[in-house]
């Protein structure tokens, strides 16, 4: 399925795009919870899902607050403008979200952790790439600009796009993923959003030390947020 991540913070799961299999992650993980939401980018891999948080909202009895980065909170506000809070309080068969925009290059806190966002190429656009204490979350980028490469040391997890082998003008290559993960040097890095072109089973015992590939229903441990 198409790449969501959650991460769960004293007691709350906080969610990471909202692929267009939501449904089914939720349901194959038993996810019965969602209370916020980061989405890195308004491509629609990343954020159809967002309608099938309406459950949660039902079950839970209030929005869900969405953090989307002003850059990409417009276009989410054309396409769930019948899901805004404002307009859907009262009604328990839409979904309500309240879109909450972050600065770029600006912390901010969820649930009284620390969300440091990253500002990340995807070929000619820009992408939100998320730090949150020991894990960083870097999906759908073509490059690594120097002045982030300082807010991703001392990582215990690396969540990392690497599209397939093939050069491609948006997404890194698994060869560019593995470099660049082996520069930022985490403890342990997870590639994501990958193309069939990727065997599994045969490309995982040809990456190096550290590295492995994600697959659906990975869990992952991490150190607490700073």
């Amino acid at each position: 399925m198409r790449t969501s991540a959650l991460v769960s913070l004293d007691g709350h799961n906080l969610l990471i795009d909202a692929t267009p299999e939501l449904r089914l992650q939720c349901l194959a993980n038993d996810i019965r919870r969602v209370d916020a939401c980061l989405i890195t980018h308004a491509h629609a891999d990343h954020i159809f899902g967002l309608d099938d948080l309406r459950r949660f909202n039902q079950l839970q009895g209030k929005p869900i607050p969405v953090y989307v980065s002003k850059e990409h909170r417009p276009r989410l506000e054309i396409m769930f403008a019948y899901a805004l809070a404002e307009r859907a309080r009262g009604n328990p068969d839409l979904p309500q979200l309240m879109f909450r925009t972050f600065e770029p290059n600006e912390s901010f806190r969820v649930f009284d952790n620390e969300v440091e966002p990253l500002w990340l190429p995807h070929g000619d656009e820009m992408v939100a790439g998320y730090r949150i204490g020991g894990m960083a979350y870097c999906t759908d980028v073509s490059g690594m600009p120097e002045e982030m490469m300082g807010r991703l040391e001392g990582l215990d997890v690396l969540v990392l796009g690497a599209l397939r082998p093939k050069p491609h003008p948006k997404h890194l290559s698994l060869d560019q993923a593995v470099e660049l993960a082996e520069r930022i040097g985490a403890r342990q890095t997870y590639f994501v959003h990958m193309g069939h072109q990727i065997g599994h089973q045969e490309q995982e015992t040809l990456l190096p030390k550290g590295i492995k590939l994600a697959y659906d229903g990975l869990k992952v441990t991490i150190s607490g947020p700073n």
